[in-house]
Formats: C-alpha cells, sequence, structure tokens
C-alpha cells in the first residue's frame, strides 16, 4: 500500500520533510499545501534583498513547484491553505485560493509545518505596516523604498530582524527611527554585552528610542508612549512572533505552555499520526530541559529532515536546541548560544561568570579587533549555560565552537585545552577561546575570585574598597568613583598602600587585575578581581544609564 504524506507549509520545516522524505521512499505520495505564492525560498535573505546585497530577486527563490515535481516527484500547490484538519477521518480541508474551490485531502502522515506570525497586529491608520517574513513582503518594502527615496521609516523592534532591517533600510538611503519597547537592543544578550549596539546604530544616523511602544497613529504622525512623536512613510513590524498554532488547535492538538504546537522528543503531536515542525512547533531547551519557542532556519530544516525519517522508519530523536543566534549591525557581530544570565538569576539557577576581552587574531599582526566575551557556566559541574560575543571578525567562530562544546558536554575550564587553528591572521597561540577556558579554570577552582560590574557598587557601599591598577595615563582618562590608583608594575612596592579589609582590584578588560589578585593574595590579602574589567563596568554602567529613561516613565 502506497503511504500518502499530506505537509502543511513549505519553506524550511515543511520542504525539508518532503524532500527527505522522497529520498527515503521512492513510492510515497507526497503532497505539500502551501497558502503563499512562493513554497520555497530564504527568508533569512530578505533583508539583504531590500538592502541591495542580494540583487537579484529569483537569488531568494530557491525551488519551484516545477522544479520540485521533476526533481523529486512532489505535489507542490501554492496558494492552497489548508482550513480544517479532521484527525479522527484522516483529511484536511483545503481552499483553493485562487479559485475560491475548497476539497478535501485524505492522507496516512500529516506534517504540520505552518510557521509563525508577527505578534502586532497592523494598526489603523494611512501609514502602511509591513513585515519582512516572506518575498511578497519584501517586494511590497523595497517598492516602498524605491517609490520616495529618503522616505522616513520606523521599525519596531530591536531584535535580529529589526536590526538587519534597519541596517538595510539605512543602505537604501531612508532615514529610520528605531523603536524598542525594552530597555536594550538585542534581548537575548545581556545589557552590558548589548550596550555597544546602541551607539553603533546611532553612529549611522538611526534615531533610537529606547523603553517606549507606539501608542497611536496620527495620519502621517507615529505617537509613542512617552508623547513624542516621529513623522513616518512607512513602518517595518520587527516586533517578534508568535507560533501559528490556531488550526492545530481547532482539530484538536495540543498546544504547549509557551503557545506552540505541543511535541514529543520525536516531533510527534498529541495525534500519533501528526508530526509538527518550525515556527509553530516548541522546542526541547538544552540548558533548562523544558518546552521552549526557538525560532530557527536551522532547527526548522533539521527537525523536517528527522519527520521524514520517522515516517520512513528509522530510529531518530530530538536533540535539545542551544538557540544560537548571530546578526551583523553594520560593523559589528554580536552572537549568543544558551541562555543569558538574565535568564539564570530569573530561574534562580547558580552559575558563574566570566568576562574576557581578547584580540580577534595576533596583536602584532595587522587588523586585530577586540572582542568582548562573556561565558556562564554552573559552579557545581562545571557545564557551560552559555555564551556571547560582541565584535567584529570571528565573533562567528567563536560562537560555534562554544556551541559545539555545549552539545558535546564539555565543561567550561575544558575550553582551556581546544587546539583550535592558529595563524597570526585568524588567532592567537592562545584563542579567544582558550583564554575563557583559563579564565573560567581560576574562577571555579578559587585561583582568582571575582567580582561581576552589577555587583560593585553594592560592595563599595559595604565599605570594600577598590583599587586600580591600570597605569596613571588611563586612570586619568576615566576611572570608577571612589577608586584608588596602585599600578600594577609599582603593587609591590607600594604594599602598606593597599588598603586593609574587604579589596576588589581591576584593570582595563581584567588580566592585569588577575595578576595584582595574585601577587596580593600571596601577600596576605584577600582580594576578588571585578571580573571583565574597567572596560565591561562602562558598558554595564551604559546600560542602565540607558535603561533610565524607561524606569522613569514607568514612575
Amino acid at each position: 500500500m502506497t503511504l500518502k504524506v499530506v505537509i502543511i507549509g513549505g519553506v524550511a520545516g515543511g520542504m525539508s520533510a518532503a524532500t527527505r522524505l522522497r529520498r527515503l521512499d521512492e513510492q510515497a505520495e507526497i503532497v505539500v499545501f502551501e497558502r503563499g505564492p512562493e513554497v520555497s525560498y530564504a527568508n533569512c535573505g530578505l533583508p539583504y534583498y531590500v538592502g541591495g546585497s542580494i540583487e537579484q530577486r529569483d537569488a531568494l527563490l530557491l525551488q519551484t513547484p516545477a522544479s520540485l515535481h521533476r526533481r523529486f516527484r512532489l505535489d507542490v500547490r501554492v496558494r492552497h491553505e489548508v482550513v480544517g484538519i479532521d484527525t479522527a477521518a484522516h483529511t484536511v480541508e483545503v481552499a483553493d485560493l485562487a479559485t475560491g474551490r475548497r476539497f478535501t485531502e485524505g492522507y496516512d502522515k500529516l506534517v504540520l509545518a505552518p510557521g509563525s506570525r508577527p505578534r502586532r497586529d497592523e494598526p489603523a491608520s494611512g501609514i502602511p505596516t509591513l513585515s519582512l517574513r516572506t518575498v511578497e513582503d519584501a517586494d511590497a518594502v523595497l517598492a516602498a523604498l524605491l517609490a520616495e527615496p529618503g522616505a522616513p521609516v520606523v521599525v519596531v523592534g530591536g531584535g535580529y530582524t529589526g536590526l538587519e532591517a534597519v541596517e538595510n533600510l539605512v543602505a537604501r538611503g531612508a532615514r529610520v527611527t528605531l523603536v524598542q519597547r525594552g530597555s536594550q537592543l538585542l534581548s537575548p544578550l545581556d545589557e552590558e554585552m548589548a550596550a555597544p549596539l546602541v551607539d553603533v546604530v546611532r553612529a549611522q544616523g538611526v534615531d533610537v528610542r529606547l523603553g517606549v511602544e507606539i501608542e497611536r497613529v496620527d495620519g502621517g504622525l507615529v505617537v509613542l508612549s512617552d508623547g513624542s512623536g516621529i513623522p513616518a512613510a512607512l513602518i517595518v513590524d520587527a516586533s517578534g512572533v508568535v507560533p501559528e498554532a490556531g488550526l492545530a488547535a481547532a482539530a484538536g492538538l495540543r498546544l504547549g505552555r509557551t503557545g506552540g504546537i505541543a511535541v514529543d522528543d520525536i516531533c510527534r503531536t498529541s495525534d500519533p499520526d501528526v508530526f509538527a515542525v518550525g515556527d509553530g512547533a516548541e522546542k526541547s531547551d538544552l540548558v533548562g530541559g523544558d518546552a521552549a519557542l526557538i525560532t530557527m532556519a536551522g532547527l526548522a530544516n533539521r527537525h523536517g529532515r528527522m519527520v521524514a525519517d520517522i515516517i520512513a522508519g528509522r530510529d531518530e530523536t530530538v536533540r535539545g536546541s542551544l538557540g544560537t543566534g548571530i546578526v551583523n549591525v553594520f560593523d559589528t557581530v554580536a552572537a549568543k548560544v544558551g541562555w543569558s544570565e538574565r535568564q539564570l538569576r530569573a530561574a534562580g539557577r547558580d552559575h558563574y561568570t566570566v568576562h574576557v576581552h581578547p584580540g580577534s587574531h595576533a596583536g602584532y599582526y595587522p587588523g586585530a579587533e577586540t572582542l568582548s566575551m562573556k561565558l556562564l557556566a554552573d559552579p557545581a559541574s562545571d557545564r557551560i549555560l552559555g555564551a556571547q560575543i560582541v565584535g567584529r571578525d570571528g565573533v562567528d567562530k567563536r560562537i560555534d565552537v562554544i556551541a559545539v562544546a555545549m552539545h558535546a558536554g564539555l565543561p567550561a575550564s575544558e575550553l582551556a585545552h581546544l587546539e583550535l587553528a592558529y595563524a597570526p591572521q585568524f588567532g592567537s597561540a592562545k584563542d579567544a577561546v582558550n583564554m575563557l577556558g583559563y579564565v573560567a579554570e581560576n574562577v571555579r577552582t578559587g585561583t582568582t575570585p571575582s567580582v561581576q560590574w552589577h555587583e560593585l557598587e553594592a560592595a563599595q557601599a559595604a565599605g570594600t574598597a577598590l583599587v586600580d591598577v591600570r597605569t596613571p595615563g588611563e586612570f586619568a582618562r576615566g576611572a570608577i568613583p571612589g577608586a584608588i590608583n596602585l599600578p600594577l608594575d609599582e603593587l609591590r612596592e607600594r604594599l602598606d598602600e593597599v588598603p586593609a579589609g574587604e579589596l576588589i582590584v581591576h584593570c582595563q578588560v581584567g588580566l592585569r587585575g588577575h595578576l595584582a589578585v595574585r601577587l596580593l593574595s600571596q601577600h596576605g590579602f584577600a582580594p576578588r578581581n571585578l571580573d571583565g574589567g574597567y572596560r565591561t563596568w562602562v558598558a554595564g554602567r551604559a546600560a542602565r544609564e540607558a535603561a533610565q529613561p524607561r524606569e522613569d516613565a514607568a514612575a
């Protein structure tokens, strides 16, 4: 008997399931229904088509129904929306959006890949509001920009998609205002790691508004919650997405606590013959172990492929997800994997934190840039819980190394022992990832006790002395209030000037502070190092100052 599989939704998850299943089963009948006009396109490339980096629209179109039929004998029907599922009868009700005709299609196995939808509804106004989720969206945004060069555009949302939209709208000559409800950009990062991105974006002429949201649209004016108004010819909505789970819920399939379609470890829903993949389905979070919404194209592809394996009779299970992500913001790159410190604190989970600021490659070779890196790990098991990196060159390969280490279960301290490719134009003999491992080992073993930037103010208020071991020139250019300057190279001769009692030392990025801790601890003192040094403290302070208007408004 020929197996019939119906797939609802194309793009990453649905098409990965369809093509993989055909490679495993030449006889199966595979039908794909996609309500949009395109079934396989590079949605992650849409902002770059708007900005002009991708010049040809056709480059976004990976496959067509005709090409998929020629190569895989798939029955792909675009502009066909599934409007109902009868799990008892094993049928779906389909609306042909071109003709209005409705019909019923049977299935043996059903795969849901419905994706997600924008969180916000379009405000009632005369200002067009568009997202950047489909090729049609990108066409509409580009048409608006070309119709009115230099037009004022408001981007709502400072996450991955919002920042990509801002960069590419600027590339097209638009006058951009970025409106972010939260107190920082890129909320998956911790505040001190995200703080530099505001300056990066503002340096490109973008008006960044933090801690506000759109209150209403009055004619051609966007009115924000703080009462200010922004002229706009176009609003680009990048405020986030929610799972497209209505069809599944109407069919009686169980939804999870996140609002996504609940699935087990083989992406099977509460009905044994129905599977769900992609943005509409919950994922298993590798760090916390709970269900989570993680909207990543790579996951959708892998889960679609895995479901095809299961349907074809192979033995597979879902791996936990780390939520690895990266974004380019003009000349800066930001990336993360796993949990943030904010998440860990909210969950009450024990952790220790490491900040380092190494070079992207050997300092003596031209072009080295500073990386800001943060590692979070469990103090008992030394399990890596998360990492964040902001910089220019080399961010991508470092976050990928840490993601592999987390997937493999390597302890944080083991990063010190990874043998990574080295030549001066690519890295250092002690790679940036190795440096994370060295510092993690020192912190966890108590070799160099540390204190975090956000803990410093309370420590000083409680009477803890702060010693800045940078040079007098560095100290003069900017110092933490209350610090006394005792340069590291003079410290042995000036031990009598070191304050007694509780003591914190710091330098610019942490290395000299570490050396000072080791020196002082062997001379009868009990110092702690300010993790990440002055640089991290400055970033954290900037983040808190950026959040202040929002707190004032709330008061």
